[in-house]
């Protein structure tokens, strides 16, 4: 083979590798410096700290998106420690005081501003529902802290478009949010992907360009919440992200 032709062909070869890489790996390379856990800090309590689960820098920097019944659990559980966002990784996290600067009930979304430097933030989905079939990722700390702070990544698919009502198997087991909710449901995404409690909070982002389409909302549990880490659903539920956009431009 002539050397033209031997060169032709190196180059062809490198370019379909190229085009045909898989996306995944850069994406998360990506995301991960993003990821910041959410919990409760308290100097004189043992543990001192707690992560409750995940949240993820928005807007400037200044600021991160979670679950407000991740904020709601850490008042509930531990009411003595300063909500806190973990940033960084493994013994490297650093803890920085937070406040909620914005809360949506309703669609189970808050923003906290916290102190000190910002974090890079990730870029929102602005357009439509993304229809069943796309490939996503989650990134984030799946049991929280227990194998410290070292964001986990997950991926799936859209798997279906649901109402944000779970059906009951009873009326006993309605609760006044609910019946509210049925009154009038919002479409949320279902996703073919494995999550965790402290997965709450996690951004659900396109696998080909780090772009967040949904906010980890909760897990479709089979059995009971001790049974999630052995037997767990694989049926996740995520807040789409144009609920997060609306949230955000209420803040001053």
């Amino acid at each position: 083979m002539k050397l033209g032709k031997w060169l032709l062909c190196l180059v062809a070869f490198f370019y379909f590798t190229i085009l045909n890489a898989e996306p995944l790996p850069a994406t998360i390379a990506s995301v991960k410096p993003s990821i910041v856990g959410i919990g409760g800090f308290n100097k004189l309590a043992s543990p001192r700290a707690t992560v409750y689960g995940t949240g993820f820098a928005i807007g400037d920097g200044s600021i991160v998106a979670t679950n407000a019944h991740v904020v709601d659990s850490i008042k509930k559980e531990r009411p003595k420690d300063k909500l806190s966002v973990f940033v960084g990784t493994g013994r490297k996290a650093s803890v920085r005081s937070a406040t909620v600067v914005a809360r949506d009930a309703s669609h189970d979304l808050a923003i906290l501003r916290f102190d000190g430097a910002a974090v890079k933030p990730l870029k929102l989905h602005q357009g439509e529902l993304f229809a069943e079939g796309h490939s996503i990722a989650f990134t984030g700390y799946p049991i929280g802290a227990i194998l410290g702070l070292y964001p986990v990544t997950h991926r799936g698919i859209i798997s279906s478009i649901t109402p944000v009502v779970t059906p009951a198997r009873s009326a006993k087991e309605l609760s006044i949010a609910q019946i509210k909710r049925a009154k009038n449901p919002y479409m949320i995404y279902q996703l073919d992907a494995t999550a965790y409690p402290g997965n709450s909070g996690s951004p659900v982002y396109m696998q080909s360009n780090a772009a967040v389409v949904a906010v980890i909302n909760k897990v479709f549990v089979k059995a009971s919440k001790e049974s999630i880490l052995q037997d767990p659903s694989a049926i996740t539920y995520a807040i789409p992200s144009k609920y997060l956009i609306d949230l955000m431009r209420t803040i001053k």
